[in-house]
């Protein structure tokens, strides 16, 4: 059964998101760890290149990855886009990242989920579980109605996951995003907040 907790607490005069699960815990980013979320998007720069775009070579500093974790605290206090990264339960290892974000409230109330997992954890339930840990912030602590996410169709992995997530796929969006010199469809899928409820019941 899953077991999530969503703590605010304040570090350093920044609020923190905390969401705790059986495999993994979540935790929104915070100055400190601009170095080892740099890391983790160098190692698996070619690994994900598949799907995502391939970034320019200062992307991957930590420089940069402090100026984007400012933007993303300035985000979080405003409970317009929460960047979690992913945590290893036993270790604390930073293992890969998921983001809710564009968040809007009414007439949408919705938000769109975002996640990619080290090259060398996945296949082991993780991301569902981090995909499931951060519905439920959306639709237990955050309320919102509708939880959406693209995704390529070739991308089996992430289909498999958001999918045991218990997401409906909606559509295919075609030539979507233009990732490496070309534009690529995406699978829509969501989930509405009362299917999340009669999963809980």
């Amino acid at each position: 059964m899953l077991k999530s907790l969503f703590n605010l607490f304040r570090k350093k005069g920044d609020r923190s998101v905390k969401l705790d699960g059986e495999k993994c815990f979540l935790r929104t980013f915070g100055e400190s760890d601009a170095r080892e979320l740099a890391m983790l998007l160098s190692n698996n720069k070619h690994f994900w290149s598949t799907y995502e775009p391939i970034h320019r070579e200062d992307y991957y500093t930590e420089e940069a990855q402090y100026k984007k974790i400012l933007e993303g605290l300035q985000l979080l206090a405003l409970n317009r886009e929460f960047s979690f990264g992913i945590y290893e339960k036993d270790s604390e290892k930073l293992i890969g990242h998921i983001s809710l974000y564009a968040i809007k409230r009414m007439p949408y109330s919705s938000a769109f989920v975002g996640y990619s997992m080290d090259q060398h954890f996945v296949g082991r339930g993780i991301a569902t579980e981090a995909v499931k840990l951060v519905v439920e912030l959306a639709f237990a602590s955050l309320k919102l109605h509708r939880v959406e996410a693209y995704i390529a169709p070739e991308n089996i992995s992430s289909i498999r996951v958001i999918e045991k997530a218990g997401f409906a796929r909606e559509g295919l969006l075609r030539k979507l995003l233009f990732i490496n010199g070309e534009w690529v469809d995406h699978y829509m899928y969501a989930m509405l907040q009362e299917e999340y409820l009669q999963k809980k019941v």
